[in-house]
């Protein structure tokens, strides 16, 4: 089909992996926890724009450069976990809850879309797992170009974006009496900046 082999199996695989727990996640359920629902909404579209970032640069062979160049593999990396750190830092000295920063327009919707985009963009092992992963599924035979990447993208966002949403929703309403108390939203906000410093710290100390 378009120069996809074993598509079922690429449906499934992807879906596994999805809602198996990784940066993204905690990034996403971070806002939700923290925000409520529409910064989750946001940071969701971000990471989802992020992972169609990554689509497009393993269809067009540019990820290969990461996989190829310790240097810029390295730099990436140092990028991301240093851009982490900070929106960790922010949050762990920030003096008001982050729902009330949102709500008197501290922070815009547009700045937790953007951070969501850039948390995933600049994470390398994104990169390496959409080269990595997505040739496993085309025809060896393929004459449709980047379609099939293209197509298999798609498909693993699409799973990804609803399973994040589905997090989001119910993270969000979990969560709505704790961020009712200005000390209880104090306190998950330092949680969270300390779980994306943390993101930072196991990107920066991991290897490839």
């Amino acid at each position: 089909m378009f120069g996809i082999s074993h598509y079922e199996m690429f449906l499934l695989v992807g879906i596994v992996l999805n809602i198996t727990p990784g940066s993204d996640t905690l990034y996403i359920l971070g806002r939700s926890v923290s925000q409520g629902r529409r910064a989750g909404l946001y940071s969701v579209l971000g990471i989802s724009s992020g992972c169609a970032v990554h689509t497009l640069l393993a269809a067009l062979g540019l990820s290969v450069l990461l996989a190829q160049s310790a240097e810029a593999f390295m730099a990436v990396k140092i990028a991301g976990a240093l851009y982490l750190g900070y929106l960790g830092l922010q949050l762990l000295r920030s003096k008001e809850s982050m729902l009330a920063a949102v709500q008197t327009g501290a922070v815009s919707r547009k700045d937790i879309y953007l951070q969501g985009l850039l948390t995933n963009v600049l994470n390398p092992k994104v990169a390496l797992f959409f080269i990595s992963f997505l040739p496993q599924f085309i025809d060896p035979q393929n004459q449709y170009g980047i379609l099939p990447f293209m197509l298999l993208g798609v498909t693993f966002l699409t799973t990804g974006t609803l399973w994040c949403l589905f997090l989001v929703l119910c993270s969000s309403r979990v969560t709505a009496c704790l961020r009712e108390s200005q000390t209880m939203a104090k306190r998950l906000n330092k949680i969270c900046g300390g779980i994306y410093v943390l993101l930072g710290v196991k990107l920066l100390t991991s290897d490839r």
